[in-house]
């Protein structure tokens, strides 16, 4: 089932000789439960067109669907809430309360929109993502890799349509990248999570199901990984 549909995205910034393009008639699909890494280098067009996804940011032309929804055509107050109950973010800064244990940090969207927690579910996205055993300590007791955990399952504790983790791994080692991405995709899988994961870095981009390339604006590749490699 798709899930998302980008048709002919643009987005400009600017006017005359100063106008930028920074998204130029993008159409892009994505299937329920796939998990999409989107690359580009500094300047492509990723970050926009996240901020465009997230309904964070409206497109000068196009429309984006999510779930049949026009996400484009919503006013602010409209897609606050869209963007609250259907789509989850996931930056490098893990953005966690540092007053607040990491049980109601995860729990905090549902709060907000005053929905009772799923128990059964809360539990399979803690045991999934390795935090059980930290749900009653702040966040300034836990490691960043750990912090980024509990980022994560903050954004799936309301089960978005579509997870987007913008750079998730900017602010960690190595070791803890590989553990996060790889966390992304047991969540994928386990949870039947439909992903769009931004990077710049092409060994975090090979463990997603499918990369889709952007250089200015447009998107220049869009492969399938298979197991073993590229199809």
């Amino acid at each position: 089932m798709e899930i998302l549909k980008c048709e002919g995205l643009t987005k400009k910034y600017g006017s005359g000789a100063g106008e930028v393009t920074a998204l130029d008639g993008i159409s892009l699909s994505v299937q329920q439960g796939e998990f999409v890494a989107v690359m580009g280098a500094s300047g492509s067009g990723k970050s926009t067109l996240l901020h465009i996804l997230g309904t964070v940011d409206q497109p000068t032309a196009g429309r984006v669907m999510v779930e049949g929804v026009d996400i484009s055509a919503l006013n602010p107050r409209e897609a606050a809430i869209f963007r609250r109950r259907k789509v989850g973010i996931v930056y490098q800064f893990y953005n966690l309360i540092p007053t607040l244990t990491i049980r109601k940090n995860i729990l905090m969207p549902l709060l907000l929109d005053r929905r009772r927690p799923n128990a059964d579910y809360f539990d399979r996205v803690t045991q999934t993502l390795g935090i059980r055993d930290k749900l009653e300590s702040l966040p300034g007791q836990l490691s960043g890799g750990q912090q980024q955990r509990a980022a994560i399952a903050r954004a799936l504790i309301y089960r978005p349509a579509i997870l987007l983790a913008d750079e998730p791994t900017g602010n960690l080692d190595r070791k803890n990248s590989e553990e996060v991405v790889d966390l992304l995709r047991l969540s994928n899988r386990n949870l039947k999570q439909t992903i769009l994961l931004i990077t710049h870095d092409e060994k975090i981009a090979l463990k997603a199901d499918r990369i889709v390339t952007l250089e200015d604006g447009r998107i220049a590749g869009d492969r399938r990984q298979g197991q073993g490699g590229e199809q």
